[in-house]
């Protein structure tokens, strides 16, 4: 048999190795805490929950749904002005997803030919990278470093690079740095692609997972952002409603409209129930938000001080549903300290350079345990420090 020689740019995902090892150990009697996958447990709310339950079981649901419903549009669109105070035209910016994953494996395909540039964060959710390269394009890293908060340095970019880059994918709060970016930054962002002529994808699915105080913004309310690209969003996290797969594209017409056709061509629209669902989750009170996030914090400060209380030093996270952490000194690499972890103390996290070259020296450990398991997380990793 002959193969598509594209899949000669993909290897086994970091998760299927991190499955299969963490199968091996409990095969082996030990009860492992998976910190690996930012697979949310928080439930969505129990009204959107029983529209869901409801709607599936009127079997006029069971057509296939060929397009967005007008409501799940408006609803959207109200959505993003309420919390964003931006303008979306429902009619023709926006457009859903299949979860913002989906749309990641597929946008590049609606804006690149073979041997375009695309310019993509390092560190980076492994699908920035991974769908600009089936769209057959060339990549470019640009370093999201420690030193300046983890935030893209635009000016960095060699001129030459970014006059023929064609597309870039950018995401704040940031996954898995946990970066938040200052206003200052969409601006410049925005006045870089103008002058480039780049489309911009801008990934927000953490925008409402922000701590202390501060607060996610949408790339699209700031001036000039529509003439340049598009935001992804989730209810995956803000709702708990992530498999499910519900996320829209939002924004310039033109790209949208693009996506849209893609989309007609290869599915047949989101499950009629699931549109309902999403439109029970964006009209849930705020408090339902608050919830979530309250127990994000309180899942992020048992993690994180237990861990620096044990002797592994590390920031406490602003945002996002993880915790970016340096590997210890005397550890190794990345994915020797993961395995090293998994050993010593049953714990799985993900290395760093699953994300990047630039994730080297890091690991990512996901908020998806109660708080009670998260201190027994700081138990067992003492053990290595002792």
């Amino acid at each position: 048999m002959n193969f598509a020689k594209r899949m000669n740019n993909f290897g086994e995902g970091v998760f299927a190795r991190l499955a299969a090892m963490k199968r091996e150990k409990i095969s082996s009697g030990a009860q492992v805490i998976d910190l690996s996958i930012g697979a949310p447990n928080i439930p969505p709310p129990p009204h959107v929950m029983k529209v869901l339950s409801d709607e599936a079981l009127k079997p006029e649901n069971y057509v296939y749904a060929i397009t967005d419903t007008k409501d799940l549009l408006n609803e959207v669109s109200q959505w993003y002005q309420r919390r964003y105070g931006v303008d979306i035209d429902p009619d023709t910016e926006i457009c859903s997803l299949w979860g913002s994953q989906e749309g990641l494996s597929h946008i590049a395909l609606t804006i690149i030919d073979e041997g375009d540039l695309t310019l993509v964060p390092d560190p980076c959710y492994p699908i920035f990278a991974d769908g600009a390269k089936l769209a057959g394009s060339q990549l470019y890293f640009m370093p999201q470093l420690k030193e300046n908060d983890y935030i893209i340095q635009l000016d960095d970019i060699p001129r030459e690079v970014a006059t023929r880059a064609k597309f870039m994918v950018v995401s704040y709060p940031n996954n898995p740095t946990t970066a938040i970016a200052p206003p200052e930054f969409y601006e410049r962002l925005i006045d870089f692609a103008k002058r480039n002529d780049i489309i911009v994808l801008h990934d927000n699915a953490y925008s409402e997972l922000v701590f202390d105080g501060a607060r996610g913004f949408s790339f699209l309310s700031f001036d000039g952002a529509k003439d340049v690209g598009v935001e992804f969003n989730s209810l995956s996290k803000t709702y708990g409603i992530a498999g499910a797969r519900v996320g829209f594209c939002l924004g310039n017409r033109d790209v949208v409209s693009r996506v849209k056709l893609l989309k007609s061509n290869i599915d047949y629209g989101l499950f009629l129930p699931i549109q309902r669902a999403a439109i029970a989750a964006l009209q849930s009170p705020q408090e339902v938000i608050d919830k979530t996030r309250a127990a994000y914090i309180e899942r992020r400060d048992a993690l994180v001080d237990g861990l620096c209380a044990a002797g592994w030093q590390m920031d406490k996270p602003k945002a996002t549903m993880f915790v970016w952490a340096p590997v210890p000194k005397n550890f190794g690499t990345s994915e020797e300290f993961v395995t090293y972890l998994l050993d010593k103390t049953n714990v799985m996290v993900t290395p760093g350079s699953a994300f990047g070259v630039r994730g080297e020296g890091f690991v990512r450990m996901a908020l998806v345990q109660t708080s009670d398991v998260m201190r027994q997380v700081a138990e067992h990793v003492k053990l290595i420090f002792k």
